[in-house]
């Protein structure tokens, strides 16, 4: 207490600076400090005001809902990064026990929303299409929900209204409303089923061949050093890029062993990233 009150005293005989935004006041005694200071706040303002370096391409990271074992690490890193993504969201069944769209996950969500991220639908029991039928209809088969598992037929009506579950659940979470973007499970489109999106008011997003993350595919195939490589080397501006937050089927998962340095690798080659928000296909007109 006796060391402080001394420093406090003789720090007095000096003038306490003007704080400067963006700078801890700090008492200076000397012409040399006034100068060092002077500088910090030059510099700060300066780099404040200094535009941000041009990007040499644009890549649109997109990732799905999965077993959600790597939920957390995703939205961490691409906050550290900050760098926003698109998520595509369905009600699929997580390591934890529960579904991805439980209210267990509701911090989750709002706080990927509070980011800045951008949101599509994934119909809400990830549901595949199988084959397009007579007079519109589409036979599907759900992984999740009443009839997982099974083949049934459905009008576009039906598939609309999937599709928008999702919508209701995440506002229910989160207070906000998905984007127009829906992404079929597996990437499998008919056309019956590309109509009906369209009809429902929603775009379909796949992703480009060099988007494709390979995190489903073999392990003791595909290696995660040849999926990061493969990466780093084909994706170019304007890609989609599409991960999921986690995987049942493979051995060697693709996270987070390769989440980290194809966001660094890419960011050193001079790209930049944006939701589908910013793509000039999906842009609200």
């Amino acid at each position: 207490m006796a060391f402080t009150s001394s420093i406090m005293r003789r720090a007095c005989k000096f003038p306490l600076l003007k704080p400067v935004a963006g700078l801890t006041p700090v008492w200076v005694g000397g012409a040399s400090a006034l100068v060092a200071l002077s500088l910090m706040a030059t510099t700060a303002a300066t780099a404040a005001t200094a535009p941000a370096a041009a990007c040499k391409g644009k890549i649109y990271l997109t990732f799905d809902t999965g077993s959600q074992s790597q939920a957390e690490l995703v939205a961490s890193t691409l906050r550290r990064h900050r760098i926003k993504a698109t998520f595509f969201l369905a009600n699929e069944k997580t390591v934890n026990g529960d579904y991805s769209l439980d209210p267990a996950w509701r911090a989750y969500w709002k706080n990927l929303v509070a980011d800045g991220h951008a949101f599509g639908t994934h119909t809400y029991d990830h549901v595949y299409a199988v084959r397009d039928l007579a007079g519109g209809r589409i036979e599907v088969r759900p992984q999740f929900g009443a009839h997982a598992g099974h083949n049934i037929s459905w009008t576009a009506q039906q598939y609309c209204d999937e599709l928008k579950r999702v919508d209701q659940r995440f506002e229910q979470l989160t207070g906000g409303k998905l984007d127009a973007f829906w992404r079929a499970p597996g990437g499998k489109l008919t056309p019956n089923l590309l109509k009906a999106g369209q009809a429902c008011g929603y775009a379909h997003v796949g992703w480009d061949p060099a988007g494709f993350s390979g995190d489903e595919l073999p392990s003791e195939k595909w290696s995660n050093p040849v999926l990061l490589q493969r990466a780093l080397q084909q994706l170019k501006d304007g890609d989609i890029f599409m991960a999921h937050l986690g995987i049942w089927s493979r051995e060697q998962a693709w996270m987070p062993d390769n989440l980290e340095p194809l966001l660094t690798g890419l960011e050193q080659k001079g790209f930049c990233f944006a939701t589908l928000r910013e793509h000039p296909r999906y842009q609200a007109k």
